[in-house]
């Protein structure tokens, strides 16, 4: 159990480290007091700009693919591998480590984004797969309805239902896919009131569906 907690807490202080407050030092600019307040890719997007937005993206994906990808197979000094830690479950320990850390950093008084960006790149090392019918969902539901959190809310909850459907017998990935989808949906709790009150912004609709 050393392993486990050693790299879930190595994941999590990984997931604390926020692409926009990184990114934003370069500009001396804390976007936690501009627009929506949130640490993420959206609130990145609309106070700061699509390079700013670009490169706090990328950060918080490379975090959950380093989380996932790297952490579970390395052996740290003075750990070692443990034979009798299942490796799935370890990986899995480490996304939802490394996304919680993302949401709540303790560099940053646990003020950090929703996770979604985080998540995106944890599930590509996990399964990548997934993120088909998660992007595919997502990218529908802004198109129709131009809620980023909606969409995103909606695109983790297909996690779940794939691995359900695709691997109903690995109970690590169905136990990672439900925690995350509850977990998305209590980060995005303030975009619910906002919607309920006709209060929540409206991201452009694609041209496609644009009235001429």
């Amino acid at each position: 159990m050393l392993e486990f907690s050693i790299k879930t807490l190595l994941a999590y202080l990984l997931g604390s480290l926020i692409g926009s407050l990184l990114v934003g030092r370069l500009r001396q600019v804390d976007i936690r007091t501009l627009g929506s307040g949130n640490a993420g890719g959206t609130n990145a997007l609309r106070t700061q700009g699509p390079g700013f937005a670009i490169a706090v993206i990328l950060i918080d994906i490379g975090k959950g693919l380093l989380a996932v990808g790297l952490l579970p197979g390395v052996s740290l000094p003075g750990v070692g591998i443990d034979a009798s830690v299942d490796r799935q479950w370890l990986a899995v320990g480490c996304a939802i480590a490394v996304v919680i850390g993302h949401v709540y950093p303790v560099w940053y008084e646990f003020r950090g984004g929703k996770g979604a960006a985080t998540l995106i790149g944890a599930v590509a090392m996990l399964s990548p797969l997934a993120l088909i019918p998660v992007l595919l969902v997502w990218l529908v539901s802004v198109t129709l309805s131009g809620y980023v959190g909606l969409s995103t809310m909606l695109g983790s909850a297909t996690l779940p239902v794939y691995y359900l459907l695709h691997d109903r017998d690995d109970a690590a990935l169905v136990v990672f896919g439900c925690v995350m989808a509850a977990f998305v949906v209590f980060t995005h709790r303030a975009n619910i009131v906002r919607m309920w009150e006709g209060n929540e912004n409206r991201a452009r609709r694609l041209w496609l569906l644009r009235p001429r």
